[in-house]
């Protein structure tokens, strides 16, 4: 059985977006803390994401020269979307794409219920299951116990108000803290375990 981690970079004050949608505040200048991130998703299995995620994904990796574009185009995808397959009808790989672009057009396409889901995922053999958002989706995780790590990157940023990570939980949740890591620019890397 392997383990479902959800990945999530956050500011100081818990956001994990800023209220339309843009992260552009994530990583900043912090180089170091990128480089963690992205050996962070080389220890995936699969990349799981909702399908608002997805789309917007599908038309930027498989064409970006960013770090993240090699694990996020070369490790298998699975989207969550209600509309079945259909989702990936708009999926194309640009002629002058990065090496494992095709894997969005073959994403493994999940519409059931979302617990059940993702238990036939976690009983599959391989490394971990690596979920990123939106927030939404996140929150959906989050609220029904799905996740078995936590992996955040808190940036050294504070929003006043954006899109929490933590806003559906029915009851407080207590973590233990696995590993943490500052890099120069100020963020911290905190990986916790549902306690």
């Amino acid at each position: 059985m392997r383990d479902l981690i959800l990945k999530m970079s956050m500011s100081l004050d818990g956001f994990v977006s800023d209220l339309e949608g843009r992260n552009t505040w994530m990583f900043g200048d912090d180089e170091e803390a990128k480089t963690w991130a992205v050996d962070y998703l080389w220890g995936a299995g699969l990349h799981i994401m909702g399908s608002r995620s997805f789309q917007d994904m599908a038309g930027w990796w498989p064409i970006s020269t960013d770090a993240f574009a090699a694990p996020m185009n070369q490790i298998p995808k699975a989207v969550f979307s209600r509309q079945g397959s259909a989702i990936l009808d708009a999926v194309k790989t640009p002629a002058a794409a990065q090496p494992g672009a095709e894997s969005w057009a073959q994403a493994h396409v999940a519409s059931g219920d979302l617990a059940t889901e993702i238990a036939k995922l976690k009983a599959q053999e391989g490394k971990p299951i690596v979920a990123h958002g939106g927030v939404r989706f996140a929150r959906s995780l989050v609220a029904q116990g799905l996740v078995d790590q936590f992996a955040l990157i808190v940036a050294p940023a504070a929003l006043g108000q954006g899109l929490p990570l933590f806003s559906e939980l029915a009851a407080p949740l207590s973590l233990k803290l696995i590993s943490a890591k500052a890099f120069p620019g100020g963020a911290v890397a905190q990986v916790y375990r549902p306690a």
